[in-house]
């Protein structure tokens, strides 16, 4: 896919009307789109070795098409949990390592726990699933309600395990607040090109549109506000500080007022995309860099360091 080569737009703290945000979209994605087609034929070749026995770990990020989520485990920083096109691959080392971990061939775009426990929810391309062990077995959910079930982001409420959202492709913005069973609408306007979705602890919800921006609703979907003027593939509120919140698309972004202003604290030319805090170590977090880099913070998200 051919590209004008610049650097994706800086993004802009201050908000603006939704009708005035550019269509277009950055250099990143673009970028993203064309790493997950050059590295498909590998990671055909992966699954297609993959035997009855344990696979061998992969040193740095596993060579599959696209990194769509990321979720640390709740007591162990160095544990996590990568949702790809390829399926679950876990890493128990900080991410030096990474193994097949689960769901060969399902495309996991959201990830999410609900609090510490061992309960994890999976959503992406025709995959809605959720497990009760910590993702060792997952039961699928095919809820009649959505209109599909090609989601590209998903959130849980913090304050309420059972309340969820899913944003559907080319759709709505859909809420269920019976564990995943049914849905409604939450919002005809927002979440046809959601890629980012989170929930903070005061139930306010965050989009990452990729045409209008971060925006914010305070009253469960019904109006929005933009927040930030950027293109996003990730959203990370911390758990143990609601105004701590990290937003990954053209690098990462930090906001420490809890959304209202934002500083671009690592700028990734070709973008970033799963990101997510350590339940147990409140200092650290991790993002997926489209440049098949992991990095690492340890200062609440200020500074960065790629994992070797």
């Amino acid at each position: 896919m051919a590209t004008k080569s610049k650097r994706p737009k800086a993004p802009q703290t201050r908000p603006r009307r939704a009708s005035a945000v550019s269509r277009r979209l950055p250099l990143w994605v673009y970028v993203a789109a064309a790493a997950g087609i050059v590295i498909l034929g590998s990671a055909i070749a992966v699954l297609a070795n993959r035997g009855s026995g344990s696979p061998s770990a992969s040193v740095g990020l596993p060579s599959t098409p696209d990194y769509h989520s990321l979720l640390v485990d709740p007591t162990n920083p160095d544990g996590l949990l990568l949702g790809t096109h390829a399926g679950l691959y876990r890493s128990s080392d900080g991410g030096r390592h990474w193994q097949f971990f689960k769901l060969p061939n399902r495309d996991a775009m959201s990830l999410a726990r609900v609090g510490t426990g061992k309960t994890l929810w999976m959503a992406g391309h025709g995959v809605f699933a959720r497990s009760e062990d910590g993702g060792q077995t997952w039961q699928e959910l095919q809820p009649s309600s959505l209109p599909s079930l090609d989601i590209h982001g998903f959130a849980v409420d913090p304050h309420t395990p059972g309340t969820v959202y899913a944003a559907v492709a080319g759709q709505a913005l859909y809420r269920s607040t019976d564990n995943g069973a049914t849905f409604t609408r939450a919002s005809p306007d927002v979440g046809a090109a959601v890629m980012a979705l989170a929930v903070t602890p005061s139930g306010d919800l965050l989009a990452g549109d990729m045409q209008r921006g971060l925006l914010r609703s305070s009253n469960g979907g019904r109006s929005w506000s933009e927040t930030l003027n950027a293109q996003l593939a990730g959203l990370a509120v911390s758990p143990r500080n609601p105004q701590l919140i990290l937003a990954a698309g053209p690098g990462v972004l930090r906001s420490s007022d809890g959304g209202r202003t934002w500083k671009q604290v690592l700028e990734i030319q070709s973008g970033a995309g799963p990101v997510a805090w350590s339940p147990s170590v409140p200092a650290r977090a991790y993002v997926v860099g489209f440049d098949r880099t992991l990095y690492r913070s340890d200062d609440a998200g200020s500074s960065w360091q790629a994992v070797r």
